[in-house]
């Protein structure tokens, strides 16, 4: 008995003992399980971590062409250098002396690398020289690893056009930024891996994608031209900005864009935000009398006006709603052409006033301003334009003469550009395309976008001589070339004083807009140079950089010459010579509000009233000094002719303001010309006539003929009876 209750004892305690043991080995076994099955990823990731590092190898980023296919951005292998601190034996002097070489604080270089531990980088796409010298100490634990850099061969050439990228490639201005996710590709990963040793290697578990390229409707050759003239032409002015468009007025395509100040996208430290801004396109302010192409245009177009037809510019002198606008110098009377030629801010005014708040700001609209152009370019602004309901008394005044309005550069090429395409206005664009990395050369065809026509193809010609008429007998004289006609218009704006917000009487923005040659217009080049020391109008500074790239560029393409070359350079040196003093222009006075507050102000309240309308119906008016009354239509009645009947106001404001057409009685007292005798040649009528009869016509009357279709004499411009000087163009339209 006591023997059978022992043995049970013993085997009591061998069954716990073996629980306990089963007990002990299924908690290991579920523990291994959890870590083996459950935990292996976890523990995988951790081994991973300890042992290996995944960097991202940088795509080839896409080349950046011109339009003849030379490569203005780039990216190139170099040698960048980092580090392995396990493998230092002494990681501080190590690091300090590579910090010597690189410029970097040696503390937080040794700060960053102890973090990482396996890697880090300790110098990123170095120049060549100066990864040769880290190479050269044959540092322990320091390694080179091949990326690609970008590179641009020609320096600062279009530099605000291509921006620049930063150190992880990617764009941080100009096409750089804006093209970013086409040219920036797919980046690959290099895994490197740390052995029981501490040593490394390493290997490409994943090819980067090269992003595509772009072409660029710039041509570098012209692109050199422009920035090469603009750089002279700042050292000689000493102006602090400038810039130069160069675009193609058929198609839009800009050839050339060129700033000042400029950088080296090369030389990413040297970069400051002044050299960085594309003025082109970011830069807004008031054009001055380069507007007057608006202004005049619209009216032709309007039929409110005609090119020969005369007003009377009060010898320099109006008073507008209580506002006294003058003259840079005292003029009588001057037909439309000259009042653009001679640049007129009295008689613009009186064109304004008929064409009408309500057309003018259609017009204003319709040749791109207050909007943007759509330029495959970041930073570019609409400028400042109010609404009509915004307009106060005297906004029709300011806006018709250049002022109380804000453009960009940009869109004064794209108004040059229209008058040059028979009244088309095509947006700008300078991509071409955008294709795709292949070693094989490729064409690719350009497709204007955004086109629409503004004014007439006959108001364009009429445009089109009038600003020819500018270069050779008004403001733009220094802007004429050697064997191609020109024509343009001159400008100078004041600028807005930002510590006196008050117009500045020493800055001023001096441009020159033009196209070349006048019947088949190759070229529109664009010169904006801002607070020049000195002389600083449109025509004395900027109309001569127009006519040393216009020069150089036409001859560049070939452009046939539509003027005989004097034999003598003297002579015609000669003929462009003219004196600065008759090349000034704008109005000292400022009817309107400055710029900076035009856009930002509140709506202002006016009566209906007192603001025109396209019917003309307004009669609001003002006193001139001579005694006139200048309605808000535009027309001019003596003081002797004013009446208080109703009836006089009501034709007094559709009156025109040719001194010669005015359908008036004449007064108890005073004088009143009804005509005024004209000189010159009395052009010929051509309708009816063959092209060869009116060639004849022409040659015999001693006037230059401008042939536009077949057929039979249809319409002409001049009118047949108008007084026009020997050589003067006569378009005529031909049609059966």
């Amino acid at each position: 008995m006591a023997a059978s209750t022992a043995r049970t004892s013993t085997n009591l305690r061998l069954y716990l003992l073996a629980g306990m043991l089963v007990f002990w080995c299924s908690v290991i076994c579920l523990r291994l399980i959890y870590l083996q099955v459950f935990r292996y990823g976890n523990f995988e990731q951790r081994a991973q971590h300890q042992q290996q590092r995944t960097e991202e190898v940088s795509a080839r980023r896409g080349i950046i062409f011109d339009r003849n296919g030379q490569e203005l951005a780039m990216s190139i292998n170099v040698d960048s250098v980092f580090a392995v601190p396990a493998e230092m034996p002494k990681p501080a002097s190590t690091i300090s002396l590579i910090a010597r070489i690189t410029k970097q604080d040696p503390r937080e270089l040794l700060a960053k690398c102890e973090a990482a531990k396996t890697f880090c980088w300790v110098a990123r796409k170095p120049d060549p020289e100066l990864a040769a010298r880290i190479r050269s100490l044959n540092l322990r634990g320091v390694y080179f690893q091949k990326e690609r850099k970008r590179y641009y061969p020609k320096n600062e050439l279009a530099a605000q056009v291509l921006g620049y990228v930063g150190m992880d490639d990617s764009g941080l201005s100009g096409i750089e930024r804006g093209y970013e996710n086409q040219l920036h590709g797919r980046a690959g990963e290099m895994l490197i891996s740390v052995d029981a040793r501490k040593k490394w290697f390493g290997s490409v578990e994943k090819q980067p994608e090269p992003g595509n390229n772009i072409v660029l409707t710039i041509d570098e050759k012209i692109q050199y031209i422009a920035e090469r003239e603009l750089e002279t032409a700042m050292q000689q002015t000493r102006a602090i900005s400038g810039t130069v468009i160069v675009e193609n007025p058929r198609t839009g395509e800009i050839l050339a864009l060129a700033n000042r100040p400029t950088f080296n996208p090369n030389l990413s430290r040297a970069i400051t935000p002044e050299k960085l801004k594309n003025h082109a396109v970011s830069d807004v302010y008031e054009p001055g009398s380069t507007f007057k192409l608006v202004t005049i245009s619209g009216a032709l177009e309007e039929k409110v006006t005609r090119p020969d037809e005369m007003f009377d510019c009060q010898m320099g002198s109006i008073v507008y709603n209580g506002m006294r606008i003058r003259d840079s110098r005292p003029h009588g009377l001057l037909t439309v052409s000259d009042v653009l030629a001679e640049s007129s801010d009295v008689s613009s005014i009186k064109i304004g006033l008929r064409l009408g708040e309500d057309r003018f700001y259609r017009y204003i609209r319709a040749f791109g301003f207050g909007q943007q152009t759509g330029i495959e370019l970041p930073g570019e602004t609409r400028g400042l334009s109010k609404p009509v309901s915004r307009w106060s008394k005297v906004s029709i005044a300011a806006i018709s003469m250049g002022q109380e309005i804000g453009i960009t550069p940009l869109q004064l090429a794209g108004l040059i550009s229209s008058m040059a395409n028979d009244g088309v206005y095509v947006a700008p664009r300078i991509t071409a395309a955008t294709i795709q990395p292949q070693t094989t050369p490729q064409r690719i065809a350009f497709r204007p976008v955004n086109e629409h026509r503004v004014i007439s193809a006959i108001t364009a010609a009429e445009m089109r001589q009038m600003m020819q008429r500018v270069v050779l007998h008004g403001t733009g004289k220094k802007a004429r070339l050697i064997g191609y006609s020109s024509a343009g218009k001159t400008g100078t704006g004041q600028k807005v004083d930002p510590a006196t917000h008050a117009y500045s009487h020493t800055k001023y923005v001096a441009s020159f807009a033009g196209f070349a040659p006048i019947n088949n217009p190759s070229v529109t080049v664009v010169v904006v140079l801002d607070s020049a020391v000195g002389l600083h109008q449109g025509g004395q500074i900027s109309a001569p950089v127009f006519t040393r790239i216009a020069q150089q560029v036409l001859e560049y393409l070939h452009t046939p010459h539509d003027l005989e070359i004097p034999a003598n350079r003297q002579v015609l040196l000669a003929h462009a010579k003219s004196d600065d003093k008759d090349l000034e222009e704008g109005s000292p006075d400022h009817p309107g509000e400055k710029i900076d507050i035009a856009d930002a102000s509140a709506p202002s309240e006016v009566v209906p009233s007192e603001r025109s309308s396209i019917g003309g119906s307004s009669t609001a008016s003002s006193i001139n000094k001579q005694g006139s009354t200048v309605t808000q239509a535009g027309a001019i009645v003596p003081a002797s002719m004013r009446a208080s009947e109703p009836r006089s106001q009501a034709s007094s404001a559709s009156a025109p303001a040719s001194v010669s057409q005015q359908a008036v009685e004449p007064p108890a007292t005073g004088t009143v010309v009804l005509d005024v005798e004209q000189g010159g040649i009395v052009v010929p009528s051509f309708a009816g006539k063959s092209v060869r009869s009116a060639i004849e016509l022409a040659e015999t009357s001693g006037l230059d003929l401008e042939v536009v279709g077949n057929g039979l004499g249809q319409t002409q411009l001049p009118p047949a009876g108008s007084h026009v000087a020997t050589g003067t163009r006569i378009t005529v339209t031909f049609g059966r």
